[in-house]
């Protein structure tokens, strides 16, 4: 889903072909449904709403996009798991405080200290740091579930 901008205000104007007035920018890679199929209509809706759109690089596309509303509440529902098993690992992991014990844990957990701070490598990253961070990204996934349903 790196491709796909997220909540992300656009700096193009779209502009509608039929009456010339601003309509959502979905994307390059959109491609409409038929005008009376207001079942996808009202799904690329809800899609919107939560900030998926169709952008890409133009190298691979623009990632997983779900096809319906319940695939798209069990996509951010497993997000949300995901977010919430990285709230477990801060809630449990050690903080270092040599600088033996911290450069093993850079080399542990370089990936997950590098979500929280790119400058893990001279500073330690606290676990309030760690939960605060995963906490709000899980807040804003049960915002868009909110959204949606």
């Amino acid at each position: 889903m790196g491709d796909i901008k997220k909540g992300e205000q656009s700096t193009f104007e779209a502009k509608c072909p039929e009456c010339g007035e601003l309509m959502a920018n979905m994307g390059l890679d959109f491609e409409s449904p038929k005008k009376n199929d207001l079942k996808k209509w009202e799904h690329l809706k809800s899609l919107y709403s939560v900030g998926i759109t169709f952008h890409s690089c133009g190298c691979n596309g623009p990632g997983y996009i779900p096809n319906s509303k319940e695939k798209l509440i069990e996509y951010f529902e497993d997000l949300k798991v995901n977010y919430l098993k990285n709230i477990d690992f801060w809630r449990t992991r050690i903080e270092p405080t040599t600088k033996v014990e911290r450069d093993k844990d850079n080399q542990r957990n370089w990936g997950k200290l590098n979500t929280i701070s790119s400058n893990f490598k001279k500073e330690v990253v606290k676990n309030q740091d760690g939960i605060d961070f995963w906490l709000g990204r899980v807040r804003e996934i049960e915002s868009k579930i909110s959204l949606i349903k």
